[in-house]
């Protein structure tokens, strides 16, 4: 298949990228950079399925038309976003534009195409667990942030195409995913965060007490998610989990990376207005719908990631 990948030099992208690749496509990425880095995806440019870079805006809707006209793709794989929480606080607009107006032009573009739309939406639309089954699907919403919000908006716009215009569109919602070639630093996530300060004789810091909770997934089992949801016809119109269905506290997750409580420190909360206490996913919508469940356990993924960032310059 001919495929458009948004967001393809991202942490995650990188992974869906190397998931199509291996599967046979031909795939196009286009990413504006903000986030991802050409390092990421530098050992796949001479594969034969890899089309193009390029390097523009899901906001340039004149590039969008250009792919699209040219390339006659099957899928759209959209995972091209702001997704930092508190940048989106401090500046709404950005993140507004970026995850709400920019995912309503590739949708533009994917209807006038009949192309099918796979839209990387988030578990941070959910109000807290409260069921010890899990968060599934009709859990309740809850846009804690201008992220969260402009996620939901635009998850809606993804649906309202499938329901008036028959578009093939499916919204996944993978939980908080982590693993190799993501970024270690103010934007990375809380486990390449953690070992990297463990690797650099640092302090782990954890925002407020340290009892909220997450449920990770380890990046090549998200990976595996997302590109399944888009060859199924099966999830078309719906929305879907994928998580590890564990959940751990960051106190205790700091603990298992470090192993030494004395380098653990706690410090006031950047944003505790959107924090979310408890987030467990109940992914057997997955389950039922792909066949798909998690593969690498939480140690085993952590173990993974920390032999990356040991090995790498990348970060």
């Amino acid at each position: 298949m001919n495929i458009l990948l948004t967001g393809g030099a991202g942490f995650i992208g990188r992974w869906v990228l190397k998931r199509l690749l291996d599967d046979g496509h031909h795939v196009w990425v286009l990413d504006d950079l903000s986030n991802g880095r050409e390092a990421n995806i530098a050992e796949f440019r001479e594969h034969p399925g890899f089309r193009a870079f390029i390097k523009g805006s899901i906001l340039n809707e004149s590039i969008l038309s250009d792919l699209f006209v040219g390339n006659r793709f099957d899928i759209c794989y959209h995972l091209g976003a702001s997704i930092n929480v508190q940048d989106s606080i401090d500046d709404p607009r950005t993140t507004f534009n970026n995850d709400t107006i920019g995912t309503f032009y590739v949708l533009e573009q994917c209807r006038r195409h009949n192309v099918k739309i796979v839209f990387m939406s988030t578990c941070m639309v959910y109000d807290r667990c409260t069921d010890e089954g899990g968060i599934t699907e009709e859990h309740p919403l809850k846009p804690a942030s201008p992220y969260a919000g402009s996620k939901i908006a635009a998850e809606n716009m993804v649906l309202s195409y499938w329901h008036a215009y028959g578009l093939p569109a499916v919204v996944i919602r993978p939980f908080n995913t982590y693993g190799p070639f993501q970024k270690t630093g103010g934007e990375g996530g809380v486990v390449a965060i953690f070992i990297k300060n463990k690797l650099d004789g640092k302090e782990l810091k954890i925002y407020g007490d340290g009892t909220q909770t997450r449920d990770l997934l380890y990046v090549e089992d998200c990976a595996r998610f997302v590109v399944e949801a888009g060859y199924s016809d099966k999830v078309n119109g719906e929305v879907v989990n994928a998580g590890l269905g564990r959940d751990i506290a960051i106190n205790d997750l700091a603990k298992l990376i470090v192993q030494d409580e004395s380098r653990i420190r706690h410090v006031e909360h950047i944003h505790p207005q959107s924090e979310i206490q408890k987030l467990l996913c109940n992914y057997g919508k997955a389950k039922r719908l792909l066949g798909w469940e998690p593969q690498i356990s939480l140690e085993e993924g952590i173990r993974r990631t920390e032999e990356w960032i040991r090995s790498t310059d990348l970060i």
